[in-house]
């Protein structure tokens, strides 16, 4: 029998769950940037007397033909010298083939790999990491433009530490030109960017950005490569090599300005396959991480799935509310969803974080100030956002079952973007 104690202990739950995380990402992100990032210069003589290993950078393009001469073009202009791209077209229907074609004709250091049908993005990066004859090998997605220096600033991390398997860069949001695109800007610093900092700084992470990645290609090796039945490939990588006790590094230096979705269906279904792809990986590593030996990853496992607990209290707590408008229910079942102390005090969490968020990353892009207004409340729509995901991914993912490859579908990269001179 549902009771007055239990619906209260809920909404405690609730309430105190995004509070405490919020807390725990700003002290985590502001240790990081005062031990890791603050007076921290690029040891260019490091990586010169590291003879300057081979690197390339991979491409795995679907449809891409919007995106993909400025990519590839841009690609070609980095300030490391010893590498090459690779751009794996993945059964496009459009004319993303046709363009990297032409731009291989003029650009020696591309190299093409055509797949006749839609393979996954998994079996392209696959494929692209048989091709390659470099030790490290860089992975975007075809809408990512490098920040000219973003090669450097991983590879240091490979030569200085033998026992890295992958580094994890910083991705910035381009699409600004709608009040949603500028809302993740907001989400990308706040949330994101924190995360990633206080991850790092305990010594795991839970999962590398797709559109920014450089690989150890032994690790990749040792860990049999990505699997290709994984909804993300991104997250099942990142526990693959840290159950196999390769590090992960986060590098906020490594910049990479990328195209979200700026329409409501599409930020649902982007962030509906990331909720589906956690939940996969979770349930993929139940056995490993239940392992003495996998003790540092029962933090990150614990919180996802206090996470989905989070999401589905959530959702009954706003059904009782709801349910409570139109239909008398018991007193003891009552539920109000006009904010009192504690919602204004999560309000007052959700700007702090925002300005903890901003005042770390401006140094990596001077314009976030300008977006303040309109990012001011992304942290109450990213716990909505993830409330309405999780409780759709997981029935979805449990009933999904076992060894379907995962394959693309057209991203929603925008309405429009800013270009800028300064990637």
């Amino acid at each position: 029998m549902i009771t007055h104690d239990f619906i209260r202990r809920l909404q405690d739950f609730v309430f105190y769950y995004p509070f405490f995380m919020s807390y725990l990402w700003m002290i985590g992100g502001v240790v990081h940037f005062l031990l890791l990032e603050e007076g921290r210069v690029l040891s260019r003589r490091m990586l010169a007397a590291s003879g300057m290993p081979k690197v390339s950078i991979v491409v795995p393009c679907f449809n891409e033909e919007a995106n993909v001469r400025s990519v590839i073009t841009h690609l070609n202009g980095m300030d490391y010298r010893n590498y090459d791209i690779i751009a794996v077209n993945d059964g496009s229907r459009d004319r993303t083939g046709e363009m990297l074609n032409e731009l291989a004709a003029a650009i020696p250091r591309l190299i093409v790999i055509h797949h006749a049908r839609n393979e996954g993005k998994a079996v392209g990066l696959t494929t692209a990491a048989a091709v390659s004859n470099a030790e490290y090998l860089l992975c975007i997605d075809g809408d990512s433009l490098l920040a000219h220096d973003a090669i450097d600033w991983m590879l240091e991390h490979f030569i200085a530490d033998p026992g890295v398997g992958a580094v994890t860069g910083n991705p910035r949001i381009r699409t600004r030109t709608s009040l949603l695109g500028r809302m993740q800007v907001g989400e990308f610093s706040s949330i994101v960017g924190l995360i990633k900092r206080t991850q790092q700084v305990y010594g795991r992470i839970f999962t590398v950005s797709g559109v920014i990645t450089m690989f150890r290609k032994t690790a990749l090796a040792d860990v049999g490569f990505w699997s290709s039945d994984m909804l993300t490939e991104d997250i099942d990588i990142s526990w693959k090599l840290q159950c196999r006790d390769w590090r992960v590094m986060y590098e906020p230096h490594a910049l990479s300005w990328i195209l979200m979705p700026e329409t409501i269906r599409g930020l649902y279904r982007q962030r509906l396959r990331w909720a589906k792809g956690g939940i996969q990986v979770l349930l993929k590593y139940a056995s490993t991480v239940a392992r003495p030996a996998q003790m540092m990853m029962w933090p990150l496992y614990a919180e996802y799935l206090i996470g989905i607990a989070w999401a589905y209290s959530m959702a009954f707590i706003l059904l009782l509310s709801v349910v409570g408008l139109f239909h008398p229910l018991p007193p003891d079942w009552h539920v109000s969803l006009v904010p009192r102390w504690h919602g204004m005090l999560l309000v007052a969490t959700c700007v702090l974080q925002l300005i903890v968020g901003c005042m770390i990353d401006r140094r990596y892009d001077e314009k976030l100030l300008m977006y303040f207004l309109d990012t001011v409340w992304y942290p109450v729509a990213f716990w909505l956002i993830s409330m309405i995901t999780t409780v759709v991914a997981l029935p979805a993912i449990v009933s999904r079952g076992r060894g379907k490859r995962a394959i693309w579908t057209s991203p929603d990269r925008g309405i429009q973007h800013e270009e800028r001179a300064d990637y």
